[in-house]
């Protein structure tokens, strides 16, 4: 189970996952768009915003909620997104507006995001998936272990 703490506390991790002993800081606190390259960077979570145009040689990624596997079929959930993300900001209100548009915006952003994610990796992508149907979808996809 993913968990995502408040940022109530400075020094609290935002990001755990229990059953790895997984816990992590977001990487906005000190280095902002600097932060991939700093020395220190293997230690804290960075978002898409703060990697687009680099390469690393490996990268992880984690897909959270708001990307699943129903069916054999990927299906975006913008209503599990974290509430601290902007990009799809505003899109309940905007679902009233225009539903099918609004609705394949946001679905474009979220894949968007993880296939940017995804690609960040030069040699290799370790990739921990929140959802267990979402693990097995890739995992028959690309004949890889991964982490769960």
């Amino acid at each position: 189970m993913l968990g995502l703490a408040e940022q109530k506390i400075p020094d609290a991790f935002d990001i755990v996952i229990p059953e790895h002993s997984y816990e992590k800081q977001w990487n906005l606190n000190k280095d902002g768009s600097l932060w991939l390259i700093a020395a220190n960077s293997i230690n804290e979570v960075g978002c898409i915003h703060t990697c687009q145009g680099l390469e690393l040689d490996y990268v992880g990624v984690i897909v959270g909620p708001d990307l699943l596997a129903r069916g054999g079929t990927l299906v975006t959930a913008p209503e599990n997104r974290s509430s601290r993300d902007r990009s799809i900001r505003g899109y309940k209100k905007q679902m009233k507006v225009d539903p099918a548009a609004t609705r394949e915006r946001v679905d474009r952003i979220i894949r968007n995001t993880y296939r940017t994610l995804m690609t960040r990796g030069m040699k290799g992508c370790y990739v921990y998936c929140v959802d267990p149907e979402m693990q097995a979808f890739l995992k028959d996809r690309t004949g890889s272990a991964l982490a769960r």
